[in-house]
C-alpha cells in the first residue's frame, strides 16, 4: 500500500512518557502518511510527568520515526507547549530539519495560517504551575481508570465509553474554559489578519469558521493521542479532521527497519539522525 502524500499534517498533545499515550496508534499513522510539512504543536514529550522508569520502546520508536521523516526530507516544527517547556531554551535553533520555535506562520495558497499551542491563554499554568501538575496527575489517573473500564467492555462487546469527555462535558468551569480558550484564540486571529488559527492544549479537535464584525478566520484544533487520537491534514487547498478510529490502516502499523530494535538500537540510531544546531528565522512572539 503506498502512503498518502499529504502537505501538510499537524499533530498535538501526544504525551509521550506517560500511561495515557496512544504510541503504537501514532505510529501506525505516521507510517501511513508521507507528509511535505509536519507540525508537532505542543505537549509531544511529557516532560511534566518523565520518568526513567517508563519510556517504552514504542514511544522512542515514535521519536524515531519522526527523525526519520526529517532525515527523508520532511520540514518538522516542533511547536514547545506547557507540559515540554524545558525545550523553550532552543526555539530559534534547528537540527537538521526539525525546527523548535514558539509559533509559525506559514502561508498556505496565499491564506496566512496562524500556528501555536495555546497554554499562553491558561491562566492556571501561568500564575499557578503547581495547582496545573496536580490536576494533570489526577487526569491521568483518570485515563488509567477509563482504559481499564473499556478493557472490560470490549470483552463483552461493548462500546468504549470515555469518563473524561463526560466529565468535562457536564462541568460548566471546563466548558466554559474551553469555550474561552476558543473564542480568544478566534478573536485573535481576526485582529491580526490570519485566515486559518491552529492550535492545541483543550485536547479538543475541531473545525469551525468564526466571523465577527471584524473579519473571519477558520478554527481549527488538532485533538490528541490521548483521548480522541486525531491529527489534522491540510491538502488540496482543504483542511481535515483525521481520526484514529475510522481510520483502516492496520498494515501500516511498523516500519520494517524499526521491527526488533531494542531501546539502546533506537537511541544510537536516533543520535546519528542529528545535525549540528542552526539558527532559524521562524520564530515569531504572541
Amino acid at each position: 500500500m503506498k502512503k498518502r502524500q499529504i502537505e501538510l499534517v499537524v499533530i498535538s498533545d501526544v504525551h509521550l512518557g506517560t500511561f495515557s499515550c496512544h504510541a503504537d496508534e501514532l505510529l501506525a499513522y505516521l507510517n501511513s502518511i508521507n507528509p511535505k510539512t509536519l507540525i508537532l504543536n505542543g505537549d509531544i514529550v511529557d516532560i511534566w510527568q518523565f520518568s526513567k522508569k517508563y519510556f517504552p520502546a514504542t514511544h522512542l520508536k515514535v521519536l524515531r520515526k519522526i527523525m526519520g521523516m526529517a532525515t527523508n526530507g520532511t520540514e518538522v516544527y516542533y511547536i514547545v507547549g506547557n507540559h515540554d517547556e524545558r525545550l523553550r531554551r532552543f526555539c530559534g535553533t534547528s537540527l537538521g530539519n526539525i525546527h523548535f520555535v514558539d509559533q509559525l506562520t506559514l502561508e498556505l495558497n496565499g491564506k496566512r495560517a496562524w500556528f501555536f499551542h495555546g497554554d499562553v491563554f491558561d491562566i492556571s499554568i501561568q500564575n499557578a504551575k503547581w495547582v496545573a501538575k496536580l490536576g494533570r496527575h489526577g487526569y491521568s489517573l483518570l485515563i488509567l481508570i477509563n482504559s481499564s473500564i473499556n478493557w472490560i467492555l470490549g470483552k463483552f462487546g461493548r462500546e468504549k465509553y470515555s469518563l473524561s469527555k463526560r466529565i468535562k462535558n457536564s462541568v460548566k468551569g471546563a466548558v466554559g474554559f474551553i469555550q474561552n480558550f476558543e473564542y480568544t484564540a478566534k478573536e485573535l486571529a481576526v485582529d491580526r489578519n490570519y485566515e486559518y488559527v491552529i492550535c492545541g492544549h483543550i485536547h479538543q479537535p475541531k473545525k469551525e469558521i468564526f466571523e465577527s464584525e471584524q473579519g473571519k478566520c477558520t478554527y481549527l484544533n488538532s485533538g490528541d493521542w490521548v483521548e480522541n487520537l486525531t491529527a489534522l491534514e491540510y491538502t488540496f487547498k482543504r483542511w481535515k479532521i483525521y481520526r484514529y478510529s475510522a481510520d483502516k490502516l492496520s498494515p501500516f502499523f511498523a516500519d520494517e527497519e524499526l521491527k526488533g530494535m531494542d531501546i539502546h538500537e533506537l537511541l544510537a540510531a536516533t543520535s546519528t539522525t542529528v545535525m549540528a544546531p542552526k539558527k532559524t528565522s521562524k520564530k515569531a512572539k504572541i
